[in-house]
């Protein structure tokens, strides 16, 4: 039975850790797709070093845009993140915001057209004070809406406060 989760909150608010220990409770080998692109070694290094925090119980795919392309039926999915996976689509459109969340929205929908469980982590980049970059502006109107729309169609959403969630669907 498909069903999505969605987490979100601020930057180092405790979403990955919450997600992946929901998932191991859920599953005794979850799958983690990965969406970040390596941007430099620091990047690359710090993604090894969570590959390894995860531990063997995890099957790791990475995949910057195309989820779709990926079928998990009857598996717990997590994928971390979607403002890592919204950044990939935002910045190969040349920044063009409804050329990006039009594409996104699609490869949702495609996506989560399988029987699976996915857990999604976001962030609430448009929590703080609006930028003075127009093009940080434009990002977060794309993820704002991209949460708004994946939020719409989850089964159940939390907020990561200071490290607790609170479940707000």
């Amino acid at each position: 039975m498909k069903k999505i989760i969605l987490i979100t909150g601020g930057q180092r608010s405790g979403k990955s850790r919450f997600a992946q220990e929901m998932a191991l409770s859920l599953a005794a080998n979850p799958v983690y797709l990965a969406t970040s692109r390596v941007w430099d070694e620091e990047h690359r290094r710090r993604i090894e070093r969570h590959r390894v925090e995860r531990g063997p119980e995890w099957t790791t795919i990475e995949e910057e845009k195309q989820l779709s392309r990926h079928r998990f039926p009857g598996r717990v999915v997590l994928i971390d993140c979607v403002t890592l996976w919204a950044t990939n689509f935002f910045f190969d459109l040349q920044s063009d915001v409804e050329a990006s969340l039009t594409e996104l929205k699609q490869e949702f929908d495609a996506f989560t057209n399988q029987d699976a469980t996915f857990i999604f982590v976001t962030n609430e980049v448009g929590m703080g004070e609006m930028s003075a970059n127009d093009l940080q502006r434009k990002f977060a109107d794309l993820q704002g809406w991209l949460n708004q729309y994946m939020a719409a169609r989850a089964d159940e959403v939390y907020l990561m406060v200071a490290g607790i969630p609170m479940q707000v669907k």
